[in-house]
């Protein structure tokens, strides 16, 4: 069987930003059906609410291809490192219900995209760390480590597909 190719790519300006912006994880299993259209989420059928975690610096997401003749498989494997600064207890256990639950997660970066992790699967916390710093100028906060499996590469999703069921409800650490 041939897997013909498709098209070709153009080199673009160089305008793009690394980073992301928010972070919004939902309960695995509320997404519904989705349309996929030219490699984009347009619709999700389900009625899932998405919690968001506003995140700065540190955070950011790497997909990983793992494609091999031998076994003839192609998956990937999504690692999104998420840094939450200044410790306080209502975040602390959240972030517990986080690591024990399987949730998708849906990422907002800095260039205006949105993307989707743990789609099939859901995404798993693999690591993390609660830290205090030793010095005054050291990290106070939270990291975690969040890894999802899937046959496809995250999708883009259309920005309402997020916003419009984004839920009202956060955390504010220093209240």
């Amino acid at each position: 069987m041939a897997c013909l190719l498709s098209t070709g790519r153009k080199l673009p300006c160089k305008s793009a930003v690394g980073g992301i912006k928010n972070i919004f994880f939902a309960d695995y299993g509320t997404l519904g059906a989705e349309t996929i259209v030219a490699g984009e989420i347009t619709v999700l059928a389900g009625t899932p609410d998405w919690f968001k975690f506003e995140v700065k610096g540190a955070s950011s997401l790497e997909t990983a291809i793992n494609s091999s003749r031998e076994t003839g498989t192609t998956f990937y494997e999504s690692t999104l490192t998420m840094a939450l600064t200044f410790q306080d207890a209502a975040t602390q256990e959240e972030l517990k219900l986080i690591t024990h639950a399987r949730p998708h997660v849906a990422i907002e970066d800095y260039n205006g995209n949105y993307f989707l992790v743990g789609l099939e699967h859901g995404a798993e916390v693999n690591g993390g760390s609660i830290t205090s710093g030793a010095s005054m100028g050291d990290a106070s906060g939270y990291n975690l480590t969040i890894v999802a499996q899937e046959t496809a590469p995250p999708y883009f999703v259309l920005n309402t597909v997020i916003t419009l069921a984004e839920s009202a409800v956060q955390i504010d650490p220093t209240a």
